[in-house]
């Protein structure tokens, strides 16, 4: 119901590449989509692929320029593929997806590889993007999305490893502390959430491009029979209408 009353644009996508787009040979820190289109891939396992993407590269140019412009050191990408990290919640939000009724702008933060951004360096450039999108010069419905995580280890020692308090935790922060998560280091964070729980950064940057303070419209929590917590939440500027 959300979705059809806001009658969106565009979705500007935090999410981590699981190497597809890059593999560990090249793996940028922090990349942005500026291509028509994208298109996603077998993955190796045999995932399927969903119809194309329309991209909208004016925006992206726009953002990719200031966050530049504030000393960000952005890959900016005129071809890219996507993966799961996309195509999933994309799928969940709009089922079948032919066509997507949104544009995309993919904004890829590597969660992957070490060394691995810090949590508020994630928050910084999510407040340059949500900077960026306000002020860009034509009037769009933007949805900005933060995928991955929350809590999960693959492998290891620790596989299986699930936090849920600290999961609950770093959801109500959102809310009443948005930048609570940027208080402990990438290495603090992967012992609390486990190696791929990381992910949470991205959840940080989506947050911070939302900017001041956010209601809470839904939010649900689960942990299913399986190496990850899954959990969503919709968030809205407080007091703001039309955004």
């Amino acid at each position: 119901r959300w979705l059809a009353e806001a009658r969106l644009d565009v979705a500007v996508i935090f999410y981590n590449d699981h190497g597809l787009n890059f593999f560990l040979d090249k793996l940028p820190t922090f990349a942005i989509g500026a291509a028509p289109e994208y298109r996603s891939a077998d993955e190796g396992w045999n995932i399927p692929t969903v119809a194309p993407f329309t991209g909208n590269p004016d925006l992206s140019w726009h953002i990719i320029s200031s966050a530049v412009a504030e000393d960000f050191d952005i890959t900016s990408c005129q071809e890219m593929v996507v993966d799961h990290a996309v195509c999933n919640p994309m799928a969940l939000l709009w089922p079948g997806g032919k066509p997507w009724p949104v544009q995309i702008v993919p904004v890829e933060i590597n969660t992957v590889q070490f060394p691995l951004p810090s949590a508020a360096r994630c928050y910084h450039l999510g407040e340059a993007v949500g900077r960026a999108i306000a002020s860009y010069p034509e009037d769009l419905r933007v949805l900005v999305m933060g995928t991955g995580g929350l809590s999960h280890q693959l492998d290891g020692e620790r596989a299986g490893f699930i936090n849920k308090e600290f999961d609950h935790e770093f959801m109500a922060s959102l809310i009443a502390d948005p930048e609570w998560a940027t208080k402990y280091s990438t290495v603090e964070l992967v012992e609390k959430t486990g190696s791929q729980g990381i992910e949470l950064m991205i959840w940080l940057a989506a947050r911070a491009a939302l900017g001041g303070p956010a209601r809470e419209i839904a939010a649900t929590y689960h942990v299913p029979i399986s190496n990850t917590a899954a959990g969503m939440m919709l968030l809205e500027p407080s007091g703001a209408t039309g955004r």
